[in-house]
Parts: C-alpha cells; structure tokens; sequence
C-alpha cells in the first residue's frame, strides 16, 4: 500500500465529527487518515460480579444506529468509518502491518481501568511496531488540563466545592472547527461491514410507544435534539421547573446518551447555550443544564482520583456494610414486582425502552440499598447492562452516592418511596402506564394499593398477591404519607394534575442537593 503518512484515530466513546479533537489534530498532520471503530467482544461478556451482560440490546441498538450514522457523516466528508470486530489492540497491529504507512495511532483517554487497560495494550503494541502514539482529552465539559487544583488527588470530595472552584476559576474551552473536508483512507482499505445486533449475539429490542426516550443514536439525531429543545420550543427556558417530569420527552434535556457515546460534545451544548442566553432568555433554568454537565464532569474527574475504588464494595469512603445477595428480593426489584408501585413503574420502564427519569433512577436506587439492604453493585451491574445512556463513571458514582459510601456529605439519606411517588406523580398517570394491573386505581390511591378496603380493590380489579404483590418490604416512614395522599381523580392539594409537574417546594431537590437557593441569576 501507499507510502503516505497514515493516522489511525481510533474511536470509543467519541462517535462524533464536531469538536472532535482526533480528526482535528490528524487533518493537520497525515495525508491519510483511517478513522477506526472496533466492536470490542470485552464489551458483550458478563458484568464483573454479577455476570450481567454488559451491553444491553437498547445501547447496543443505539450504538449500532451511532456508527451507521458516523459513517454516512464521515462518507459526505471524503472519509469513511473503518469498522471491525476484534479486541483494538490486535486489530491495530493487522492495520499497521496492511497499510505499512501508519506514523501516529491517536485516541482520547478514557477513565476507567477497563479501558485504560485497552489504552496500555495499544500503546505496547505501537511501541514495539516503532509507530507514534497520540493521546487526547475530550469527554468533559472543562478540560482536565484546565482544572483549577494542582493535582487530580485535590478535587475536593464534595461536588459543590468543585462545581465553585471550577465556575470561578476555569474556563469552557471554545469548540475546535469541523473540517469541510477530511483526508481520504489509504487506498485500498475495506471499510467493513457494521454487525447486526444478532452478531453480537443480542436479540433487537421492540419499541415502546410509552418510551420518554423513542430517540436514534448518532450525532445528528444529537444535534437535531438539541436544536429542538433549545430553538425550536424553547423547553430549555423551564428546564429546572420540569427536569423531575417522568412521561414524556421534553421533560428534561434527554442528552445523556448521547454524551454517554460522545455523539455530542459537552462543550458544544454549553456554547449553544452561551448563545441561547443572549438571544433568547438566561436564567436559572439555562444555568442548570450546566449544572448538570458539571455533575457529569465531577463524576469523570473523581473516577481519575479514585480509579478502581468506584467498582469496590467499600465505595470511596472505604466503609463496611453488611449488604445482603439475596437473589429473590433482587429479581423482584429488577422486574418490578416488589409491591410497591412507584418502584416498579420505574423498574418496568428501564427493562422495556432502556431509559428511566433522573428523578425514578434515585428513587430505585435509594430502594434497592436502603429499603432492601442489597449490595449496591447488583443495582449498577443491571444499570450497566439496560442504560442506554451508561456513562461507567456516572453510573458508578451515582450508586455509591445513593448507597451513602460515596461523594455525599450527609449521612443515612433515604428516599421515601410513597412521599416522592405523591410528590412526583400525584394523580398517579406514571404507575399506570407502567403498571397496567393497577389501571383501576383511580388517583393517587395507586400509590399504596394495600392500603385500600377489599371492596375498593375488589372495584379495581385488583387481587394483592394475585394479580399484583403485596409489599416485599415495609417502610416504617411510608405511613406517615398513606393518609394524606390526595384521594378521586381531581386536582391535588399542591394545585396541579399531571405527571410531570414538580411541586414547589421540592423544586430544588434531585440529585442537586448542595444547591444554594440564594444562587443570584
């Protein structure tokens, strides 16, 4: 093959051509550039203590519509996507030694040990093949070259002094150009066929109708959102109001599965907003989608500093607890049959589109560590498998903080599941559309079935222990709230009918605990 300088960029969770630092730095510096996805068979074997698959059907669906729709960006660009199956570092070495022209193998750095491990392999093997490695950063919204501790050991251990330090003393790098054109393959060079979902051995999910996420993966579904939910509607100006909804899809930003596979940029979102703020409207709403990212951020930075303690039993803080494996109890939460609707609705809604609200995902995992006692690791093995937006890092570090051993500064916090299912879904429409069995509950009586009169169920056609469980677990705190739930289909007492509104008073809650109110915008 030709002799020309060849760059490999080898792409992972970076599925993308804007602010895409691999394709900018090897348009400066091949005549050749091979943009490579390998479908990594790691990926499609057991979780790590569990043995869950670890590539569900709804990401490994999202992931497949990703590259398809990278390789028909790349194509219109004078490129192509390379695709193949194999571990990276082995399909590297038969690149390198087919093409015989390739200087530089270049890949941005990821953060946990599984992929640091591909990371170390590929380096080896470049460096017995004398060819270059070139490494980027580009997962987050603020560089990690630019952040405003000394070393990676300081990030503090509490977001809010994070998120303070970072607002003040950092910058958001501005967005790196998109090339009009890209430099062609190497001549010659078989692009590869994209497998199907069966030859990864999973069977194609079916497609919900109720899905608050009936979205395709790739960056121009990526982009299309985001110009939907910030220009077109506008829906970023109420963010904060809405971010606790459950049905439906504007409700919140929907961005995190594309983040997740790096079909859109962090830093892309936050110029827009930059924008959207000028043009349009600034206020707490638009700051919060920053927030957001900062969380994101702040769980990437604190896999750096804490590397494989995030997988550990112990968590970050290093604490024994005695969590329970029981295996009954655990299935009943993953197929939401634990008797206690709000869980299951939940539950449900993960297992049939692969997506679950911010505000559900605390909820269930604040249940499966405090109310059940489960080691937390069986919760994000099976968020690991079902996510379609699994992000290792956030997932990981989301379970460690609601199971108390992670970035929380307050200790024993737990969810009370029949409060928040009032606060959040208080005519109960969430619970029946996930949970159809208990469709003849009318209101928020829906939410503590066992609670009503034989009579009442016997209305509803409802048998408890029959066609839906009894409680697998009692909650002593649950019962303080049974008695006040607004009753009948009207209006509830906090003023409004409808799944996605967020009462007032816990419009600050979520996973923004440290949030001052006093924030000044």
């Amino acid at each position: 093959m030709s002799s020309s300088r060849t760059i490999i960029c080898l792409l992972r969770n970076d599925l993308r051509l804007h602010d895409n630092e691999l394709f900018h730095w090897a348009q400066r510096n091949a005549e050749c550039i091979v943009p490579l996805y390998c479908f990594d068979p790691r990926h499609y074997v057991g979780t790590y203590n569990y043995n869950l698959p670890k590539t569900g059907p709804f990401r490994l669906r999202f992931l497949l519509e990703s590259i398809r729709d990278l390789r028909n960006t790349l194509l219109n660009k004078g490129s192509n996507l390379v695709v193949r199956r194999g571990k990276p570092e082995e399909v590297v070495v038969e690149l390198i030694k087919q093409l015989g022209s390739v200087s530089t193998v270049a890949f941005h750095e990821e953060v946990a040990s599984e992929e640091l491990n591909v990371e170390k392999r590929v380096k080896d093997v470049c460096a017995q093949m004398k060819v270059k490695v070139h490494t980027c950063w580009g997962s987050t919204l603020y560089h990690r070259d630019d952040l405003p501790f000394l070393h990676i050991s300081r990030l503090p251990d509490v977001y809010t002094q994070f998120r303070k330090a970072a607002e003040t003393q950092s910058r958001v790098r501005p967005l790196l150009p998109t090339p009009e054109q890209l430099k062609p393959l190497p001549q010659g060079l078989e692009e590869g066929a994209i497998p199907t979902a069966e030859d990864l051995e999973q069977t194609d999910p079916l497609a919900d109708p109720r899905s608050a996420f009936p979205c395709s993966g790739g960056e121009s579904p990526a982009l299309a959102r985001l110009k939907h939910y910030f220009w077109d509607t506008d829906a970023v100006a109420t963010y904060k109001e809405t971010r606790n909804g459950l049905i439906g899809m504007d409700y919140s930003t929907k961005f995190a599965p594309w983040l997740a596979m790096g079909c859109i940029s962090p830093r892309y979102i936050y110029h827009q907003l930059q924008q959207y703020e000028k043009e349009r409207t600034a206020n707490q709403s638009t700051y919060w989608v920053i927030f957001e990212l900062l969380w994101r951020d702040y769980f990437k930075f604190v896999g750096v500093k804490y590397g494989n303690k995030l997988f550990q039993i112990k968590g970050l803080q290093d604490k024994s607890v005695p969590w329970k494996k029981d295996m009954r109890l655990f299935n009943a939460w993953k197929e939401g049959q634990t008797g206690v609707p709000f869980v299951d609705a939940n539950m449900r809604e993960l297992a049939m589109t692969g997506f679950m609200s911010n505000r559900g995902r605390q909820n269930v995992a604040s249940f499966l560590t405090k109310d059940l006692g489960l080691d937390w690791r069986m919760g994000a093995e099976l968020f690991e498998y079902l996510l379609i937006d699994h992000d290792v890092c956030s997932n990981y570090g989301n379970w460690l903080y609601s199971a108390g051993i992670g970035n929380d500064p307050r200790e024993n916090r737990k969810f009370n599941m029949i409060k928040q299912g009032l606060d959040y879904d208080n005519n109960g429409d969430y619970v029946r559309q996930w949970v159809p069995e208990l469709q003849g509950i009318k209101g928020a009586d829906v939410h503590a079935p066992w609670t009503l009169g034989t009579a009442s169920l016997s209305h509803a056609h409802v048998s408890l222990g029959e066609t839906y469980p009894t409680p697998i677990v009692m909650a002593p705190e649950w019962s303080r709230h049974v008695n006040k739930k607004p009753s009948g289909t009207g209006p509830s007492p906090r003023g409004k009918k409808g799944p996605s509104h967020t009462p007032k008073q816990h419009q600050d809650r979520g996973i923004d605990f440290y949030f001052s109110r006093s924030k000044n915008l």
